[in-house]
């Protein structure tokens, strides 16, 4: 290992607490043994309650899966043995006789698609396309045979399908459809029994080292187990846990504290069905829940594009219009600004403007994975059309595609030296994390103003610092971006486009033309040398795996430090004036 990975290796895993690195190596050990099949051991790991002691969920349960996952086309393609799955569709089964599915044959290995392609085939919720709104008569027989393949094909407690994230989500979906697709079928004992495996693993395998959205998953799915199998004791440790989980996840401004927006919308759904399941078996709201759900439907209300959709911030991948209207986001706030102190967000809405300014930490300090290198970058829709935007994540596999997507090049923001601001690496690490200060905000006089400061850059020599100030008004949007600090520098500002505008370079700036009209972009600084504007490509993704290209203009300059760069943006369309 090259002294540099070292170094980095050190800036990360001291940000960890020291609990974290000691379960990682106990989960470490669990899995090998289960990999290993140790006998005694994998029986202690897998251990559970009597599977007799299954009784399912009351009735008057509805967990969001069985909206998401409606009948029609869904249950179709599963019945000819295909799924798609994070809007990638792979045969899982050949067909056999009259089309249907032959799975004798399935390939619950997939070996071939992405990590988290083969994760999300291990969740099961897309067998809630089986249930649907009163299952077909024959659906019973079809998930038998869909699920008696899996299980002779999967070993319990091994590979990918035995990680506890897959795990606790496949323990959910089949506590959900037992009883539509299992109660009083020919496998309803072997099920059971599979499931009570999944109480033991579960148990012994909460994501402590990690943390963040994937314990909460745990704990969801031992809740959900905990009342499926009537045992009360372990119901009360689980919301134990998860008080304390509240308490550190959800911000007093409302937000999850991965500050992922598509995270906070997987949070909350997965809290509105603990909270509806427990009203439903007579438990009642354990203490902090109903409060956490109230704050964090308050926040995404603030966040929200002008379109109603969920902001790409951090990782993440679109959030459906169903799981959206499931989780049911508070009404749109009233007045120009809005400010999340505790999870860094800032919402501008001037005239036909709005703004998302990212004025926040990247991440909480011990889980870094779904963190950009985005300090004071922005979001910008004018009358309700995107104008800039995040370039987001297509991918979670660690490779060139991973790290630009993650990288300050890939945001609305200003880099030093080729460097990002937060030194994101891997494909879920970061080391050095850029630190916000200065903060402040305030509307007067029909002007909105924004800034703040990170030192994202102090180990480059000068120690840069990177100050930002958005000032908008009812006609235009001003960015000046400040660098103090000493010495020479390599500075540039990048402002990614919306997917089909079209960008034009004048002297001393661009003009753009995009669905939220034509703008001219004036662009000065303090330096010596005006800055050099350059137009660019970048892929801007989509969804998983699929990305477009949008056009970026970038401005460059190489001055003695401090230098202010001053960005102008005004809409020439008079069409699109407001009143």
């Amino acid at each position: 290992m090259q002294t540099t990975d070292l170094g980095r290796w050190g800036r990360t895993v001291i940000q960890l607490r020291p609990a974290q690195i000691g379960q990682r190596a106990r989960l470490r050990g669990q899995r090998t043994a289960l990999d290993h099949s140790l006998p005694l051991v994998g029986r202690w790991l897998l251990s559970g309650p009597s599977p007799t002691a299954g009784t399912g969920w009351p009735a008057g349960f509805t967990p969001l899966d069985a909206r998401l996952w409606p009948g029609g086309p869904g249950d179709m393609a599963l019945r000819a043995g295909e799924l798609r799955l994070i809007g990638v569709a792979r045969a899982v089964a050949a067909a056999g006789q009259g089309g249907a599915a032959d799975w004798a044959t399935a390939d619950w290995e997939a070996a071939g698609a992405p990590l988290l392609w083969r994760f999300h085939l291990h969740y099961w919720d897309w067998a809630w396309a089986l249930a649907g709104e009163g299952p077909g008569p024959d659906a019973r027989a079809v998930f038998g045979a869909i699920w008696g393949s899996w299980r002779a094909a999967v070993a319990p407690g091994r590979g990918v399908a035995w990680r506890p994230y897959p795990a606790a989500l496949r323990a959910w979906s089949f506590c959900g459809i037992y009883q539509h697709l299992v109660k009083g079928g020919p496998v309803e004992a072997r099920f059971l029994g599979d499931l009570a495996a999944h109480v033991g693993f579960l148990r012994r395998h909460l994501e402590t080292d990690v943390g963040g959205n994937h314990l909460i998953k745990n704990l969801k799915a031992l809740a959900g187990l905990a009342v499926f199998f009537g045992d009360d004791a372990l119901l009360d440790r689980t919301l134990g846990r998860l008080r304390g989980q509240l308490a550190a996840q959800v911000l007093p401004d409302g937000g999850h504290y991965e500050r992922a927006p598509a995270y906070h919308c997987q949070v909350l759904g997965d809290l509105i069905d603990i909270a509806g399941l427990l009203r439903a078996a007579g438990h009642g709201d354990p203490v902090g829940l109903p409060e956490a759900i109230a704050a964090m439907r308050g926040w995404l209300g603030v966040v929200l594009t002008p379109p109603g959709e969920v902001p790409m911030l951090n990782d993440g991948f679109p959030v459906s219009p169903g799981l959206l209207a499931a989780i049911a986001p508070a009404a749109v706030p009233s007045g120009p600004l809005q400010v999340l102190p505790d999870t860094g967000l800032a919402r501008i809405t001037v005239g036909g403007w709005h703004v998302l300014a990212d004025i926040g930490l990247p991440c909480p300090r011990s889980l870094p994975a779904h963190a950009h290198a985005d300090t004071l970058g922005c979001l910008v829709h004018l009358d309700g059309e995107p104008l800039l935007i995040d370039t987001g994540a297509s991918t979670y596999a660690p490779g060139a595609p991973r790290d630009r997507e993650r990288s300050t090049a890939a945001h609305n923001t200003l880099e030093v030296d080729r460097r990002d601001s937060t030194e994101v690496w891997g494909a879920f690490r970061a080391g050095r994390r850029a630190r916000v200060h200065g903060v402040s905000a305030r509307a007067d006089s029909g002007t909105v103003t924004v800034e703040a400061a990170h030192d994202g850059y102090r180990t480059l020599r000068g120690r840069p610092t990177h100050h930002r100030r958005w000032s908008v008004r009812a006609h235009e949007l001003r960015v000046d971006d400040t660098v103090t600090g000493r010495g020479r520098h390599h500075v540039v500002v990048r402002w990614h486009l919306a997917p089909g505008s079209r960008l034009r370079l004048i002297p001393g700036g661009a003009v753009v033309s995009a669905k939220a009209g034509q703008f001219t972009v004036t662009v000065t600084a303090t330096a010596a040398r005006e800055p050099a504007l350059t137009v660019a490509v970048a892929e801007v993704s989509t969804g998983f795996g699929s990305t477009v290209a949008a056009p970026v203009l970038a401005c460059t300059l190489r001055p003695e430090l401090p230098v202010r760069i001053s960005t102008v943006w005004r809409r020439d369309d008079p069409r699109r004036e407001p009143a």
